[in-house]
């Protein structure tokens, strides 16, 4: 084929079109390419034996971890049908294969090389915990219960590499269903714009429910262990209340992989995009996903290692954080207030996410294809039947959250506050609802806000920008007010329980806020699968633009695509959200733990103190010194592609003309090799601030005589980043939708459609906001729950 187009014989659209393979080792990661070598009643076998000292263990805990287990095993096997049922779609035909393959050995490989570049910093950080841990001083319960400081440790940085190992489990799985499913999509789009909707958001499904499994039975099967291994409750042994502190290594686990592959894949992403974007549609003038641009492969690579592997990682930390802080102020409040069974509201948690799987899996399947593939049917508005599955699944979670309330945290000291709970989980339900509907109306280009976005196009570029920085600033208000309400709402529920410590003060109002953040995800997986559903259609679309399809396939897949952006945005901005609420808890957490060490109160923290406020200054400044390292990183990648994509353009004139085949994978080389190198830099900005701030003002207090002087900074560092990183995670995410959707509302057709002026000008505005949307605000929100469970993690450094 090489020399037919090098000698000009026939046209390239005439001619089978080949892409290269990318690939240089087997698919698979190591620990799948052990299991598959074993022969398959082996380890049918071994999965027995582990399923069997798992359910053990369980027993050996309390009948909920046992619900828990079979809930989330249910799962699996619902997930193994999901599976079967996608990949028994066809792939279309040779051409979309081909490109499709040319993918997923771009994603696949990419992925490889930075999981592997994270691991080993992941054992990096975990020998400084070890020896950290190994010299730090015990709490009283730990004196108590006899946990020495050897055991201590070795728990925490178990617990950390566990957390570690189950979230780049949690990216590679989604990464692996989108790569797969997004050719069946294309193909499904020259059939039915419904079946390809169907399969998209199956196969986001599928991902979902692995991940939010994955994320309850590690924290269930850890703390079933520590139960067992501990002998918790036994006389002289750990009491129940005091295990969950003991999983905080899980949770900074899962955020430390988070935070690297949201980087790393949102540098890729962006980097391909914008690189493509600039050269191909602004100087070249040629489709988006064109077949003759470079860097298409690459940003078709971008979306799959960008928002799929690095989202996946991301909810699953979400939850493993909020379940854990969650656990944490259950004991604690179970303690104070002397409840004779604290099981239940410990282990609450774990069953409304497992009740999440249940509801989320009815909502997955409550979207159904046509009963007749042979009838034509007129494009529906995806994002209408995507937003009756979701309101199919909060009426279930309604009423599986009352029922778990009932169940668990019914006490006879206080007979009606599980009621006051239930409530408290409707106020985190209303929330997560609340927030989904304001990213859609700030991005979704049915509303006006996008609509005057894209008319600022028509006065040219710096109209466009200047519209959509006032919109993402605009956008942060209704979010912040919602927050606020919840929080305050939550917490006043709580207190109002009756419950009471010893000298008759209410304490159920952070556990409140704890059961609103639940009820907030209580329907994450269903989230989850409109979030991965976005990038599995724009991969769909360029799939079908690479191979020349007809224009109505085309027509379909760009309306999978345009709704795909909003459901992205409004699932970043539910994250936003939830991250807030798990943040407030996790300080809460810290503040809980520097009391269990320093042996004194430690419920406030006074920013009239100059050196607490300049803690404060120094997180909001890692705010937003952290999005602009971000930023650049994409920039300075996007260059290079830029770069390339002209001398390609340049050395070899036939490209335009189909004569000749541009280097994809010299593109996803270079962007591989430089989002890798770019991730470093911000990512350890974030990971080592919060301990050498600590331990400096540590040294400064213990010098003027303020023993608690490096916790309390950390407190208000935390306090303050957490309220920047919100406030310019909800800006960049929201004006980075919605100048992506004003692009795509012109390329319907509106003010004068692809190629004219105004088009040119919103492909600017979506150029700029590439970074802000998939890179910066990603990563900030990840950011923001990373520091407050480095912070509880390591809160004896700082005393």
């Amino acid at each position: 084929m090489d020399d037919a187009m090098e000698n000009g014989m026939g046209s390239y659209q005439e001619r089978p079109r080949t892409f290269p393979s990318m690939r240089s080792k087997s698919h698979y990661p190591l620990i799948f390419r052990m299991l598959l070598g074993i022969n398959a009643r082996v380890l049918l076998v071994l999965l027995l034996l582990i399923f069997g000292a798992v359910f053990y263990v369980g027993a050996s805990t309390s009948p909920i971890v046992i619900f828990v287990f079979s809930i989330c095993i249910i799962s699996f096997f619902f997930s193994v049908y999901l599976t079967k049922w996608v990949l028994a779609k066809d792939e279309g035909p040779p051409e979309m294969v081909q490109i499709s393959e040319a993918i997923r050995d771009g994603a696949e490989g990419f992925f490889r090389t930075q999981y592997g570049t994270i691991s080993k910093m992941a054992m990096v950080l975990a020998l400084a915990i070890l020896g950290i841990y190994l010299f730090r001083s015990t709490t009283p319960q730990q004196e108590s219960s006899g946990l020495s400081r050897s055991t201590s440790a070795y728990i925490t940085v178990a617990a950390f590499l566990l957390g570690a190992l189950c979230s780049g489990i949690a990216g590679y799985i989604g990464m692996w269903v989108s790569v797969r499913a997004n050719v069946r999509v294309s193909s499904a789009a020259r059939r039915s714009a419904r079946e390809a909707l169907q399969i998209a958001v199956r196969a986001g499904g599928l991902s979902a429910i692995v991940v939010v499994g994955m994320a309850v039975i590690g924290v269930a099967v850890l703390y079933a262990t520590f139960y067992v291994f501990l002998e918790v409750d036994s006389p002289g042994s750990m009491k129940v209340t005091d295990l969950p502190l003991l999983l905080v290594g899980y949770g900074f686990g899962a955020s430390f992989v988070a935070l690297f592959a949201q980087l790393g894949g949102g540098i890729f992403t962006k980097a391909a995009d914008v690189g493509a974007d600039l050269v191909g549609k602004v100087e070249q003038g040629i489709p988006e996903d064109d077949p003759r641009n470079p860097a298409v492969i690459a940003d078709l690579v971008g979306d799959n290692v960008g928002d799929c592997a690095a989202r996946g990682a991301d909810l699953f930390e979400s939850i493993a954080a909020e379940i854990i802080s969650a656990m944490i102020l259950g004991g604690t409040m179970a303690q104070r207030c002397k409840l004779e069974d604290p099981s239940g509201f410990i282990l609450f948690p774990l069953v409304v996410h497992s009740f999440d799987l249940v509801v989320s899996s009815i909502g997955i399947l409550s979207i159904r294809g046509t009963r007749d593939p042979g009838i034509i049917v007129p494009i529906e508005d995806p994002m209408a039947i995507l937003q009756k599955g979701y309101s199919v699944t909060i009426v279930l979670a309604v009423l599986t959250f009352g029922v778990s309330t009932r169940w668990l945290l019914y006490t006879e000291q206080a007979p009606s506050a599980w009621l006051n709970f239930a409530l408290c989980g409707l106020v985190g339900i209303m929330t997560a609802y609340a927030f989904v509907w304001i990213t859609k109306y700030y991005t979704d280009y049915k509303h006006e806000p996008v609509r005057v976005l894209a008319l600022s196009s028509a006065t040219g570029h710096g109209t466009n920008i200047i519209a959509g920085v006032s919109l993402g600033l605009e956008s942060t208000a209704l979010p912040v007010l919602v927050i606020s309400i919840a929080i305050i709402s939550a917490y006043w529920l709580g207190n109002t329980s009756g419950l009471v410590d010893e000298s008759g003060s209410p304490t159920g109002g952070l556990f409140g806020t704890a059961v609103a953040t639940m009820g907030m995800l209580s329907t994450a997986a269903y989230v989850l699968t409109m979030d991965m559903f976005g990038p599995i259609a724009d991969n769909a679309g360029g799939i079908v633009e690479m191979s020349q399809q007809p224009e109505s396939v085309r027509e379909i897949t760009d309306v999978l695509d345009a709704v795909g952006n909003t459901t992205k945005a409004t699932t970043k901005g539910f994250a936003i959200g939830s991250a807030a609420l798990a943040s407030f808890l996790l300080f809460s957490a810290y503040m809980d733990e520097v009391a269990s060490f320093a042996h004194v109160s430690f419920k406030e923290v006074d920013i009239a103190i100059p050196e607490v406020f300049v803690g404060g200054l120094l997180g909001s400044m890692l705010i937003f010194v952290f999005s602009a390292w971000a930023c650049s990183a994409v920039g300075r990648t996007a260059q290079e592609v830029v770069n390339e994509v002209r001398r390609q353009f340049l050395e070899r004139p036939g490209i335009m003309e189909y004569q000749e085949k541009p280097d994809y994978g010299r593109c996803v080389a270079i962007v591989a090799s430089a989002s890798l190198r770019e991730m470093i830099k911000p990512g350890a900005l974030a990971t080592i601030s919060p301990v050498v701030i600590g331990f400096i003002f540590r040294l400064l207090g213990h010098y003027t005589g303020q023993p608690l002087l490096g916790a309390k900074v950390v407190a208000s560092m935390l306090m303050f980043a957490t309220v920047a990183g919100i406030l310019m995670a909800l800006f960049l995410n929201t004006a980075g939708g919605a100048w992506d959707n004003a692009k795509k509302y012109i390329e319907t057709g509106a003010l004068g459609g692809k190629g004219s002026d105004c088009h040119k000008a919103a492909v600017t505005g979506d150029t700029v906001g590439d970074p802000f949307k998939d890179t910066a605000g990603p990563s900030l929100h990840v950011l923001i729950k990373m520091l407050a469970t480095i912070t509880l993690v390591m809160a004896p450094v700082f005393l």
